[in-house]
């Protein structure tokens, strides 16, 4: 009977011993996963902490009136936890993989190799300036300002077919003889043209040029894209002064919210009707809305900042059906236009069951 105990006795502390190792290596073994969380959510009407952590408004305006806000508009963000040099255990992982807010994603998709944390840092900064100067297009071509946008080269690549005919900065104003208003635009019309060469208008230090380039053929799997070679960025010239302020929030998912702050500020009346809106998506300056990534942690984080409705881009729908929070309704949205019209519904008081949403999808 003794040694029947005995021999308990040992297995157990074994088992004990095997346990406690395990739960160290699984603490402390590296892992090739991260995980997504719910970050801050901000109110695009409100302020947030400035550079010095003064409160400032998310949105400034000078040059035109503004009008008093109500209720929210909030933008959603995500949280990464773990990078190249400390991923998370698979303890936390574990955990992570039981709560429905998060989620664990391959390191490789949020840090590729090659590109350091301070690198994605600063790669997300500069996301998140263009797609505020996007907001602002966006917001003041639908309140009818002149933006006075400019496709402006930023890069010829060497051995490109544009090279030596296209120079950086020179402004691309015309292809084939039709106006260039946006650099997506221009794409598309160099895409339209199936590899034939394409007649580019550009004005070069105050001088007006016509030159020719011939796209070259690039396949991507069942893809075939034609590209001339060059890098764009748009300019603007706005007639109004809008300042947008979010310190150590990167990415270009803020672009719809941003536009529909924006519009919100310049326009009597409430656009949400007093109610608590948050979404998400990227913005075009012809009102555009694109997918954005970590969406189910932005409807947790949405629904835990206390808004009862949430716009989300059309083309993340996919990722949306069955993962909604309870007390959280989500409108689908493929444009500006369309977040406009949900808003109105939902200031009215009417019926936002008949808007687009993510389990029955209207076409954009």
């Amino acid at each position: 009977m003794d040694r029947t105990r005995s021999v308990k006795l040992g297995l157990g502390v074994w088992s004990l011993i095997v346990a406690l190792i395990a739960l160290v290596v699984l603490t402390f073994l590296p892992t090739p996963y991260v995980i997504q969380r719910p970050g801050p959510v901000y109110d695009t009407l409100g302020t947030a902490a400035g550079p010095e952590g003064e409160q400032v408004p998310l949105i400034q305006v000078e040059g035109a009136e503004t009008f008093e806000t109500a209720g929210s508009l909030d933008l959603t963000t995500v949280q990464v936890v773990g990078n190249r040099e400390r991923t998370p255990s698979w303890f936390e992982l574990a955990l992570a993989w039981m709560d429905s807010s998060r989620a664990v994603v391959p390191l490789e998709s949020v840090f590729p190799e090659g590109v350091t944390t301070e690198q994605r840092d600063e790669r997300n900064a500069t996301l998140m300036v263009d797609s505020q100067h996007e907001a602002t297009a966006a917001a003041l071509g639908e309140l009818g300002y002149d933006t006075g946008a400019a496709v402006v080269v930023q890069e010829v690549v060497e051995d490109a077919p544009a090279e030596g005919s296209i120079e950086a900065e020179d402004v691309i104003t015309a292809i084939d003889g039709t106006a260039v208003t946006s650099a997506k635009q221009l794409r598309q019309a160099i895409q339209d043209a199936g590899g034939d060469p394409v007649e580019l208008t550009v004005q070069r230090v105050g001088e007006e040029k016509v030159v020719e380039v011939t796209p070259e053929k690039q396949i991507d799997g069942d893809a075939t894209t034609w590209l001339i070679g060059v890098t764009l960025r748009t300019d603007y010239d706005f007639e109004i002064d809008v300042t947008l302020q979010l310190d150590n929030v990167g990415g270009p998912s803020a672009g719809m919210m941003f536009a529909l702050g924006i519009i919100d500020t310049l326009t009597e009346g409430e656009l949400n009707g007093g109610e608590n809106v948050a979404g998400t998506g990227t913005i075009e300056a012809d009102g555009t809305v694109g997918p954005i990534g970590g969406i189910r942690q932005k409807l947790y984080g949405a629904r835990d900042a206390g808004a009862e409705y949430f716009l989300a881009p059309t083309t993340n729908c996919d990722e949306v059906v069955g993962h909604v929070p309870d007390g959280l309704t989500v409108i689908s949205t493929g444009t500006l236009e369309e977040s406009l019209a949900a808003l109105d519904v939902i200031a009215e008081g009417g019926d936002v069951d008949s808007l687009p949403s993510c389990d029955v999808v209207t076409s954009p």
